[in-house]
């Protein structure tokens, strides 16, 4: 099904097979969502080939899931022994989690406006310039589509070392090899796999328990570590920056550290928006769980730095702990238990379990979506849904090769994988500010945007350009190394990967993208 705009010339000879066969693959009645979820997709020119299973409170845990600020945090923590020290996660989270809340609110407003699968470069193509509409579209999506593949590989490499740390802790003959981690990583994809396939039907199931789990578990980690961990002063935990990367300053170190830790666990809330239909009554569901989501995980997630930092005893012997992972060496400092860390790490790792699980959804979503617009190589083999199951079965298995691929990467290098691994939150930062730009000139010079559920109302422009403002200069940082003189081991090479990536969506662009890609804006009829 096609709005066409007059005067514009859409070739349908990449579209999806389930879009041709919309009346074939049908979603039962029960799964087709509210009036206003039918009339948002005739409005965005797509048929529903998803089944709406998604309310506010799983939403919420899907989110919360997702982002698990507090878990991820663990293995962030130690980045600021290296640059700013323990203040910057105080300092840090008060001025990132401003900053994010300003960013997470204006995406809100435009998941209300077009509540969409395709989120950032569906919003691009409403909102940027004619001119250059297309082309930013077409980029964004390969940033969102490449970021959400490599925060999948992320999470299950994370899940790896931290098993591998756990070994190292409890059996003194363990010899730690870098094939372990990579054969963890890939059965952990697997399983996760599993949960959005053969058990599809039971993840809003699962993501209300895992929200459940991710209040509880936060709870079972500080409570041990303050009755039973050391205690340092609160001069040296809020107030004594450090500078232990070697830069000119410890204002620079520290501006590094915000970036690399508190801002890392806080990018990533606009997965519900890949998830949008699947969300009953999305348009005003969707903005409601991001926005809501958005405030206790960042407290949660300051709350664990706060506990980390005070608990933390001598922050150099903890760097240098046998594990690798310094939360473990915490852990057991403050419990002098084997068990009582292994209890405790294994919440960990059942939470960063749930966590990839909810990635695999959203990570699938982006590319099933933007491989529907014709935006990536095999678009048309991508964007099949498959009848019965109603969810993007091939787009699913794609992530699963993906981050196969990435895991056995650091078979031969680690360096490889860190620079792999360090594109993902540059990637989506970077469609966040390219979609709040667009939205910013489509208030003070496009046309005037259209009636949404969730509103900033007559503050939006200020919240849009106050949040773009702030998050361009720890978007800028996130580029920088943590330490200086820099090798190629610890190098951040997210710079060198975030230009391969736009070089190869440009040359792909200009060979096909340009004349595969349709622009969602091309396909929208509003009344």
């Amino acid at each position: 099904m096609y709005f066409k705009q007059p005067g514009v010339n859409i070739s349908p000879s990449f579209v999806s097979d389930g879009e041709k066969n919309a009346a074939v693959i049908t979603v039962p009645p029960r799964f087709r969502g509210t009036h206003a979820d039918q009339k948002d997709m005739a409005m965005l020119g797509k048929p529903q080939e998803l089944r709406r299973n998604f309310r506010f409170v799983t939403m919420l845990g899907f989110a919360s899931t997702v982002m698990s600020s507090w878990e991820l945090l663990l293995p962030l923590w130690s980045f600021v022994l290296t640059d700013g020290g323990t203040p910057i996660l105080f300092w840090g989270f008060i001025v990132v989690g401003f900053i994010m809340g300003l960013v997470y609110a204006s995406i809100a407003e435009l998941a209300s406006m077009s509540p969409t699968s395709g989120g950032q470069y569906h919003w691009v193509s409403e909102c940027a310039p004619v001119s250059v509409r297309k082309l930013l579209s077409y980029t964004t999506g390969w940033l969102c589509a490449i970021g959400w593949q490599v925060y999948l590989a992320g999470v299950c490499f994370m899940i790896g070392r931290i098993i591998q740390g756990l070994m190292i802790l409890n059996l003194d003959s363990y010899d730690p090899q870098p094939w372990h981690v990579t054969l963890i990583t890939i059965a952990v994809a697997i399983l996760a796999i599993m949960f959005n396939t053969v058990l599809a039907e039971q993840l809003p199931v699962l993501e209300g328990v895992a929200l459940l789990l991710h209040m509880l578990g936060f709870f079972a980690i500080i409570i041990p570590l303050w009755v039973m961990g050391p205690r340092r002063n609160s001069y040296d935990t809020l107030l004594n920056f450090t500078n232990n990367g070697g830069w000119p300053s410890t204002s620079l170190s520290a501006m590094i550290g915000m970036s690399a830790s508190p801002l890392s666990v806080l990018i990533g809330f606009d997965c519900s928006v890949h998830m949008a239909e699947e969300i009953r009554d999305a348009s005003i569901t969707l903005p409601k769980a991001m926005v809501w989501s958005v405030g206790p995980n960042a407290l949660m997630a300051f709350l664990m730095g706060m506990t980390l930092s005070f608990t933390v005893g001598n922050p150099d012997a903890i760097a240098m702990t046998p594990t690798n992972e310094p939360f473990i060496q915490i852990f057991f400092n403050a419990t002098n238990s084997h068990g009582a860390t292994n209890a405790m790490c294994a919440t960990i790792i059942i939470m960063l379990m749930c966590n990839a699980v909810s990635e695999v959804a959203t990570a699938s979503r982006q590319i099933w979506s933007f491989a529907r617009d014709g935006g990536l190589p095999c678009s048309k083999w991508l964007a099949t849904v498959t009848p019965g199951w109603n969810i993007p079965i091939r787009a699913v298995s794609v992530s699963l090769l993906v981050t196969s691929a990435i895991a056995c990467i650091n078979l031969g290098s680690s360096a490889a994988l860190n620079a792999i691994n360090s594109l993902g939150g540059v990637a989506i930062l970077t469609s966040y500010i390219v979609a709040i730009s667009a939205l910013i000139w489509r208030r003070l010079y496009g046309a005037p945007l259209p009636r949404r559920r969730w509103s900033l109302g007559e503050s939006g422009l200020w919240i849009n350009i106050a949040g773009v403002a702030l998050l361009l200069p720890v978007w800028f940082f996130m580029f920088w190394p943590l330490a200086q003189p820099v090798t190629a081991t610890d190098m951040n090479w997210s710079s060198t990967m975030f230009g391969g990536v736009m070089i190869i969506a440009l040359v792909y662009y200009a060979f096909k993208g340009k004349y595969e890609y349709i622009e969602p804006i091309l396909l929208i009829k509003r009344d």
